[in-house]
Order: structure tokens, then C-alpha cells, then sequence
């Protein structure tokens, strides 16, 4: 995997930790809005522009992202209302959604990659 696919990742993975760190009680981690995390203004930015010299192929690939982008966040932003108010059945079956959504976003980061050594 390349260096730039990787940091893309992994800024999408440190945000995850630092909102299940916030979950169990740790940190005052609000979240962002989806244009504002790390990932986010690449997506939103100069992402696209990037993929397009991938081909039509990773253009598409990097449209998938956007919509589990934003439900992630949106996920998350829930878990954290919902911790807030102790509603931990709502906490729970938020994060499950926001581990589905993370999977969703490394896989397609992760086939950007792989398209972009084609």
C-alpha cells in the first residue's frame, strides 16, 4: 500500500479511536462534521481531483466513499448524544454502525490504492 492511501486511512482510523475513547468515558473528543475530520478534507478537497488521473475505474471507487463518509459521522455524532443521555442500547448499536461504515471506508481506501498502481 502507498504512503498516501495509508495516511488517508489512517487518519480516518485515529478519529475512530479518538471517538471510542470519548465512548468509554475518556477524553473530551466532540467529534466533526464529516467535511472537517482529517479524511474529510481530502474527500471534500483535493481527493478527487487526485483520483481522476487513477481513471474512471478509481473516480467511482472514490464516490462510493462519500456516502459512508457521512454516515459515519453521523453514527458517531448519535453515539455521542446518546452516551450523553445513558442510553447505552443506543451507544452500542451506534458504534456497531460506525464499525460497519469504517470497514465500508478502509476497503474502498484501500481499492483506491490497489487502482492506483494499475
Amino acid at each position: 500500500m502507498s504512503a498516501f492511501f495509508f495516511q488517508r486511512i489512517n487518519d480516518h482510523i485515529q478519529y475512530l479511536r479518538r471517538l471510542e475513547k470519548r465512548l468509554k468515558g475518556d477524553g473530551d473528543f466532540q467529534g466533526s462534521d464529516y467535511h472537517d475530520c482529517q479524511l474529510g478534507k481530502w474527500l471534500y478537497g483535493p481527493g478527487q481531483e487526485e483520483v481522476i488521473a487513477f481513471g474512471e475505474d478509481a473516480k467511482r471507487c472514490f464516490e462510493k466513499l462519500l456516502e459512508p463518509h457521512r454516515q459515519f459521522h453521523e453514527a458517531g455524532a448519535l453515539a455521542l448524544v446518546a452516551a450523553q443521555e445513558g442510553r447505552a442500547a443506543e451507544v452500542k448499536a451506534a458504534i456497531t454502525e460506525m464499525l460497519k461504515l469504517s470497514n465500508t471506508l478502509v476497503n474502498g481506501m484501500m481499492d483506491l490504492d490497489r487502482l492506483s498502481r494499475s
